[in-house]
């Protein structure tokens, strides 16, 4: 249906046009309204037009590689959608519902050319839209992305936690172990051989001070390891959680979709019975 340029006044991008370029414009773009639930396109159609939405909601979605659909944007009163396919002139690459009633405009590249011409800046808003929904894609994917809590510790982590990690990897392993076992035998043999002449008779208390003040480096540096651990392990809970929030949504959408397609089995179960009624036919009890 024609659009009234009164309408156009609504539309934010639109709002600045005189009368006469309203005029102009809405006798080019057409209106369009749309069902809840109604798809509007879905991806791989063909690309001719674009829609601004006067009034109402659209949800478009994309399904990623694990077959789950995600939600890319909700665009209201005054945003666009579909304007990239339609500019490139490719397929669309999401698919766009009504979430309520809407009313759009379609609005096509000639329309668009004939916008620019007689109002330039209309372009920068244009490209304002498109930046944002490009921006949410990147937002989408970074939350999205799969996470390795190793290489982010690593990422974030300082020269001296490095540090700590190795010394506490090699103070906790049997070569460790064995090493300082037989540095202790060495040292406990020689000075009870030199007898007078050794620098730490026993009971070996040069060698207590020393192991004492190794187990004051030791301990500080092992805790400061453990709490990077916990660092991993923390992180790693919040991956599993926004895993498990996302799949649990899933889960729900899905429960919403299968209540939606009950519901709609019984309004055609229903407008099945009445037709049979108008034609004096009697449903069997077989009758879906």
């Amino acid at each position: 249906m024609a659009c009234d340029p009164e309408t156009l006044r609504h539309v934010p991008l639109f709002a600045l046009l005189d009368d006469e370029e309203a005029a102009v414009l809405a006798g080019q773009v057409e209106g369009k309204n749309f069902a809840p639930r109604q798809r509007i396109f879905k991806v791989g159609d063909p690309s001719g037009a674009a829609y601004v939405v006067v009034s109402g909601r659209v949800r478009l979605t994309i399904v990623d590689e694990d077959n789950q659909e995600v939600v890319v944007d909700e665009p209201t009163h005054g945003e666009f959608f579909g304007f990239a396919s339609m500019l490139e002139q490719t397929p669309h690459q999401t698919s766009a519902m009504a979430i309520e009633d809407v009313e759009c405009l379609e609005v096509s590249r000639d329309d668009i050319a004939v916008l620019l011409q007689r109002k330039p800046m209309a372009g920068m808003d244009m490209l304002t839209v498109l930046g944002r929904q490009f921006h949410a894609a990147q937002q989408l994917v970074r939350k999205r992305a799969t996470r390795n809590p190793n290489e982010i510790i690593e990422r974030q982590s300082t020269f001296g936690e490095r540090v700590a990690d190795t010394v506490a990897q090699f103070g906790g392993s049997w070569t460790f172990i064995f090493m300082f076992a037989v540095t202790l035998a060495i040292y406990a043999t020689i000075n009870t051989h030199l007898k007078e002449k050794a620098w730490d008779p026993y009971p070996f208390i040069l060698l207590n001070l020393f192991l004492s003040m190794l187990a004051a480096i030791q301990a500080p540096v092992i805790m400061m390891s453990q709490n990077r651990q916990d660092a991993k392990d923390r992180l790693r809970s919040e991956l599993d959680f926004d895993l498990n929030r996302r799949s649990e949504a899933q889960i729900q959408g899905l429960a919403r979709k299968l209540n939606l397609l009950g519901e709609q089995m019984g309004d055609l179960e229903e407008m099945l019975r009445d037709t049979l009624k108008q034609n004096g036919d009697t449903p069997s009890a077989s009758t879906p």
